[in-house]
């Protein structure tokens, strides 16, 4: 078993990740990138398979060996990513379910194997949470872990961590929904204030697969509630929201807003690959690019487009 070392598997705590120190970070160094992936997943594979996603699943060799794929083609980039960030959908039991307790120990036992200098930044899905969360489901994966929702600096560059079950159903936990909301608005106010280089989102849900205007289903977030975080987000500058829980690359554009909708290391349910996204950040732009985990694996390829993107203009 890989041995946790003191940045790997941090867990945010007090609404902030302690690796990243505010007042270092706050200033712009120069570009950097970070990887983004989505939906490990553990045990959706074989409940898709056999047509009963409501399980726990009970199998999970394939994700396993994605996920390890996907540590190890992160290991080997040169420059090292600024942090990996996994939006959501970490294993696939819900809470209460069966399998849950031994997905969750193998998908950290995999991780655990990412190099100490590559955080590891953990948002919360629906399968982590349920898809009515209760007060006790959001603090049992607080404690495994970290924080629901929180925000850090990382070279200029201001993040907010979401938890978007509380926007898609807080019918049994309205308190946190209020509670996500107050400390949001206080988050952007700061946003605008400071002299952000830029802004960016993290969450599971979208708040849009393609279209803003594209009606509410499972895979995006209320017309009302998608709307009011637009308006909010348009405000503070925010540059980009990126998430998960489509099994399919999306997304589109509102307001100079980038919605960025990521497929899955796990279980895909459209024609895209198993990947991770490579996120670059410039003085002037964010840049991103979706890879297949056999791309990423080519990481001498991966490393030349990497100069190209992070190249001020």
């Amino acid at each position: 078993m890989a041995e946790e070392g003191p940045d790997v598997l941090l867990k945010a705590r007090e609404r902030t990740l302690s690796v990243f120190r505010e007042d270092v970070e706050q200033k712009w160094k120069g570009p950097f990138y970070f990887i983004q992936g989505a939906d490990p997943q553990f045990g959706l594979m074989k409940a898709y398979s056999i047509g009963d996603c409501s399980s726990g699943g009970d199998e999970w060799e394939e994700e396993h060996l994605l996920t390890q794929q996907a540590v190890q083609a992160i290991n080997r980039l040169s420059p090292r990513p600024k942090f990996f960030v996994l939006c959501g959908d970490l294993v696939h039991g819900m809470p209460g379910t069966p399998w849950r307790k031994a997905q969750t120990r193998d998908l950290k036992d995999i991780l655990k194997g990412v190099s100490r200098d590559i955080p590891v930044v953990f948002v919360s899905g629906n399968h982590d949470l349920g898809n009515a969360p209760t007060p006790e489901t959001i603090e049992d994966y607080c404690q495994e872990w970290g924080d629901d929702y929180f925000s850090f600096w990382v070279g200029g560059v201001f993040f907010l961590v979401l938890n978007t079950q509380l926007y898609f159903d807080a019918s049994k936990c309205p308190e946190l929904k209020q509670a996500q909301d107050a400390w949001l608005d206080r988050q952007l106010a700061v946003a605008e204030e400071k002299q952000c280089q830029h802004v960016v989102v993290f969450q599971h849900i979208p708040l849009f697969r393609k279209d803003p205007n594209e009606a509410h289903d499972y895979f995006n977030l209320d017309e009302s509630i998608r709307r009011e975080l637009l308006g909010k987000f348009h405000k503070a500058g925010v540059k980009a929201v990126f998430s998960g829980h489509y099994h399919r690359n999306g997304g589109g554009t509102h307001n100079g807003l980038d919605m960025v909708v990521s497929s899955a290391i796990g279980c895909q349910l459209g024609e895209d690959t198993h990947g991770l996204r490579v996120v670059a950040v410039t003085p002037e732009k964010i840049t991103h690019r979706y890879y297949s985990l056999d791309e990423m694996s080519n990481h001498q390829g991966i490393e030349k487009e990497l100069t190209a993107l992070m190249k001020p203009n």
